[in-house]
């Protein structure tokens, strides 16, 4: 099995679990450190030509991570692809199964059962927060409904205000996500690299608290640790 990933959550499953047939990833696949294969671009605008030329047996995928027309390009070529689209953890924790088990694993790693526990054991917050999640800035981009990170993010108490909007990542202006009167703001360092300096003063004194894109969006070995370190930076927003 020859396997290209264009997901960097996923190229992390695999090369922990499986690293002899991951033959390819994306420049922003930076988990585990040090990983060594070929690079193929981005996850959005992948070099096509590259990924075909490593010969795959299947490029992984992801409907938020990758366009549309780059999977039916890679199918048309005669390449099989295995698209993920998860929108809970508990969808997350199936969908990582499956495709291990499809690479020929077998049993699950300890790092999912570890997940699994983690998840399952996770402690009933101590308070409920309505929140906003920016995602991005200039222009704003916030968290809307029916995301993975939405689901993370409601299982360790935190209420997004933009869950029931129709589009997944609305675009409002900053003075009506304001509007919205938050009890706290959640700012992730990606896709955006928001820190203390560059985010908190849009919002004018309500409490901000800096957490690890990797740990709030990616779904793979990260989701072990997810539970314990985003409740830990929750609990602990600058204001």
């Amino acid at each position: 099995m020859r396997v290209v990933s264009l997901v960097p959550s996923l190229t992390e499953a695999v090369a922990v679990t499986v690293p002899e047939v991951l033959i390819g990833a994306t420049d922003w696949c930076t988990h585990p450190a040090g990983l060594d294969v070929a690079r193929v671009g981005g996850s959005k605008y992948p070099d096509l030509d590259r990924v075909l030329a490593l010969r795959p047996d299947l490029v992984l995928l992801n409907v938020e991570e990758n366009r549309r027309e780059d999977a039916d390009a890679l199918a048309a070529a005669g390449v099989p692809v295995r698209v993920t689209y998860p929108r809970t953890v508990p969808q997350a924790l199936t969908e990582l199964a499956d495709l291990l088990a499809a690479l020929g694993v077998a049993g699950e790693p300890g790092w999912l059962a570890a997940a699994r526990r983690a998840w399952a054991d996770a402690p009933a917050p101590a308070a409920v927060r309505r929140a906003v999640v920016p995602v991005w800035r200039r222009p704003w981009v916030v968290l809307g409904g029916d995301t993975f990170a939405g689901d993370v993010l409601r299982r360790l108490g935190v209420v997004n205000l933009y869950d029931d909007d129709p589009e997944r990542y609305p675009r409002p202006d900053l003075a009506a996500v304001r509007a919205r009167e938050p009890e706290l703001v959640v700012l992730p360092d990606e896709p955006y690299p928001f820190s203390a300096t560059d985010g908190p003063e849009a919002f004018g004194g309500t409490p901000c608290a800096l957490v690890s894109g990797r740990h709030l969006t990616w779904y793979g070995p990260s989701l072990a640790e997810a539970p314990g370190l985003l409740a830990a930076q929750l609990a602990a927003p600058l204001t």
